[in-house]
């Protein structure tokens, strides 16, 4: 018979805790910029004890702890959690300050309007609005408008019509097919021209018959679109029976019209990049600078210090806000710090790239970084993804400086964006009339000690938008 008994082990094993602060430190760390300060203003809403130090404050120094902080004399890695705050520390932290006198937070001044506010707020007229009115002015019957404000309902972002099928929705009107394609090439003649098309060649056919094109150019988008696509000119001339000259001068009038149709009725506002540092040049060095306009700096409320001592049950609940404050201000102090150290050796190794442009990027992987720093590689990888660097050539992510590696035959190592460049150097110098296939490329980069392979250089030239030769190719 199995019998069943208790006993006590004693085990020793290795075990990672996430303690809540460096759990807080993590996260602010992997943060873009744009959600450190909407995390930030989240904290305040919550927080009581958290409130916004004013300008004049920060500069006066009134011995309030506050972040964000540009650098500290000993900045801690994003793996060690911050310094821990014992119940006594709070409580003699409350003490030292409950004697000044309750500062209760002014009234700011009411924005002045920007220049732009009634541009900012203004109500625009979307894709759909605009032609569902040329449908309502229009002369249609009951079937038949419903029909198109259906077809128009169906619009993509780019302005085609590509589902449901036409059949369906005519069959659920009750209309023909014969009539349903009628209202669809007369919705496709509305403003903007070739709106509701179901493919580029519906769309241009569309535009042709509103600004009256000759028929041998329509018949070219109707039969030769390809053809067009390819610049196959000689084949065109063949089959339309005209001179090649006259084919490419019509192919010049096609390029003109618009491929898509809502291009001019997107209404997304532009995002603008804000650099999370910046890089400058002192002399014969770069140095690196944070940038924290825009963050809040945060300090403790000196109203609720006050608070606190008047009564036992405030005094409990203030101690654990005042914790969780102090928390997040010494994470958000070395989510700075981090950063810093990181975009420091990051610019040690790209120096060349700083001084002479994308050309001279040197290879570097996360790896490289996190042994030069004693740090984890995904601590690098945090740091780095959606953060930004204001640089000499532009604003970039902390993420492009880092590259595979290329070997080359007799040189050092160059990095896969400095050979990216170099393709587009290529491409900008050739003949528009013989331009150079990916196969005379990869010679070409093999002259200059740069081996690999004509797939690695179709890659590359796809991945900049660099159409392929017979596509680049001008005749006249």
């Amino acid at each position: 018979m199995m019998q069943i008994e208790l006993r006590q082990q004693l085990g020793l094993r290795q075990q990672l805790v996430m303690t809540p602060q460096l759990q807080l430190a993590i996260k602010l760390l992997q943060l873009s910029r744009l959600e450190l300060e909407e995390h930030v203003r989240q904290e305040m809403v919550e927080n009581p004890v958290l409130e916004e130090a004013p300008a004049a404050a920060a500069e006066d120094g009134d011995g309030q702890e506050e972040a964000p902080a540009a650098a500290a004399p000993e900045p801690a890695t994003a793996e060690t959690p911050p310094a821990r705050t014992s119940d006594a520390d709070i409580d003699r932290f409350l003490q030292n300050h409950a004697a000044e006198p309750p500062r209760m937070p002014r009234p700011e001044r009411p924005e002045e309007y920007p220049q732009d506010h009634d541009e900012r707020y203004a109500v625009r007229n979307t894709l759909v609005d605009h032609v569902e009115w040329q449908v309502k002015m229009g002369e249609f019957s009951d079937q038949e408008r419903q029909l198109a404000l259906m077809i128009v309902g169906n619009i993509d972002r780019d302005g085609y019509f590509r589902e449901p099928p036409l059949e369906d929705l005519a069959v659920e009107v009750g209309l023909d097919a014969e009539d349903a394609e009628a209202l669809l090439e007369t919705i496709q003649e509305m403003d903007p021209p070739g709106i509701a098309a179901r493919d580029l060649r519906e769309c241009l056919l569309a535009q042709a018959r509103v600004f009256g094109l000759e028929p041998a150019i329509v018949r070219m988008i109707d039969k030769h679109l390809p053809d067009i696509e390819k610049r196959n000119y000689a084949a065109i001339a063949r089959a339309v029976d005209l001179d090649i000259e006259d084919v490419y001068a019509a192919a010049q009038i096609v390029a003109t019209l618009e491929p898509r149709p809502a291009r001019n009725f997107v209404t997304d506002d532009t995002c603008y990049v804000i650099p999370d540092l910046e890089v400058k040049r002192s002399g014969d060095e770069w140095i690196v600078v944070t940038n924290d306009d825009g963050l809040p700096r945060l300090r403790i409320s000196r109203y609720y210090r006050d608070l606190a001592g008047r009564d036992a049950k405030a005094r409990q609940y203030i101690r654990e806000k005042v914790r969780s404050a102090q928390w997040l201000i010494r994470s958000i102090n070395q989510r700075q710090n981090t950063m810093l150290r990181v975009t420091q050796r990051i610019v040690e190794r790209q120096r060349e790239f700083f001084e002479h442009g994308v050309a001279a990027m040197r290879p570097m992987t996360l790896k490289d970084v996190a042994e030069d720093l004693g740090m984890h590689e995904s601590t690098i990888g945090r740091v780095t993804t959606n953060k930004y660097v204001q640089t000499p050539h532009g604003i970039l992510e902390l993420k492009s400086f880092f590259h595979s590696r290329i070997r080359r035959v007799d040189d050092d190592d160059i990095s896969s964006e400095a050979v990216r460049s170099r393709i587009r150097k290529l491409v900008e110098a050739e003949d528009p009339s013989e331009p150079c296939s990916d196969q005379q490329i990869m010679r070409m980069l093999a002259d200059s000690g740069i081996v690999i392979a004509r797939r690695t250089v179709a890659k590359y030239r796809e991945a900049m938008g660099v159409l392929n030769s017979s596509r680049r190719k001008k005749c006249f």
